[in-house]
């Protein structure tokens, strides 16, 4: 029988099947955990968490040293993301525009938009940053920060080949990155993930999803979130189209 999949057509990953999650930990709030890629150099600072947010939104303090980077250009076909800029500079590709936001400003990015992000400068930067629908999100991002921390990734920081396969096949509804097109990676990485999952390689890697590091979260942060718990930008908004 084959992987079960979702509505979209992706392989379920194992936390979404029964008896996978353990001990029941999504059901609690991960608020306050910190999760660390030390190969792009951002550290992560949960402010909400999308499992127990009621509209799935992740809302988090990423801390950016400099140098530092997302991994890859990329898309999330069906999240929207926006970022407010707390502290230090951060640039900013989304569609065909380019851009430098500094503290006060921020940029939304639409579902489907080709984005990319990038520190400026000498001083670390501090970006709020919301994920809605958050979910899928957290979990391979937080998977991805396990393997950076375990050193299965590459210079940039993506997963080496079988576990790009597995991971972005599983996850092609929430993260498609710009190279290889995506059609080459959808015939390469659907040929190459039942090997990976042979292997034992796992969309998502449940010990990955929890982290013993706590902080909490930063007022001026805190200050940026609405009742909800929803990101209210503030400052200059950078048109993302």
């Amino acid at each position: 029988m084959g992987e079960e999949e979702d509505t979209s057509g992706a392989p379920r990953d194992p936390i979404e099947k029964a008896g996978r999650d353990p001990r029941g930990r999504l059901a609690s709030s991960r608020r306050g955990q910190v999760f660390a890629n030390p190969v792009t150099g951002e550290r992560v600072v949960l402010l909400t968490d999308p499992e127990t947010h009621p509209d799935r939104a992740l809302v988090a303090h990423l801390f950016v040293r400099p140098g530092g980077r997302v991994a890859a250009p990329h898309v999330h076909p069906v999240a929207a993301e926006r970022f407010h800029v707390l502290v230090g500079r951060v640039g900013f590709q989304v569609g065909g525009r380019q851009s430098e936001l500094e503290a006060g400003q921020s940029c939304e990015v639409p579902p489907g938009t080709l984005h990319d992000w990038w520190q400026i400068g000498t001083e670390e930067a501090q970006v709020v940053v919301e994920v809605t629908p958050g979910e899928r999100f957290t979990r391979i991002i937080a998977t991805t920060f396990g393997l950076a921390r375990d050193g299965h990734v590459d210079a940039r920081g993506l997963p080496h080949l079988l576990q790009a396969a597995v991971s972005l096949t599983a996850y092609r509804d929430t993260i498609v990155f710009a190279s290889p097109p995506p059609l080459v990676q959808r015939f390469l990485f659907g040929g190459l993930a039942p090997l990976g999952r042979l292997l034992g390689k796992q969309p998502v890697y449940p010990e990955y999803l929890f982290s013993p590091d706590l902080a909490e979260p930063r007022p001026e942060a805190l200050a940026l979130l609405d009742e909800q718990g929803r990101l209210r930008l503030g400052g200059t908004t950078a048109d993302a189209t």
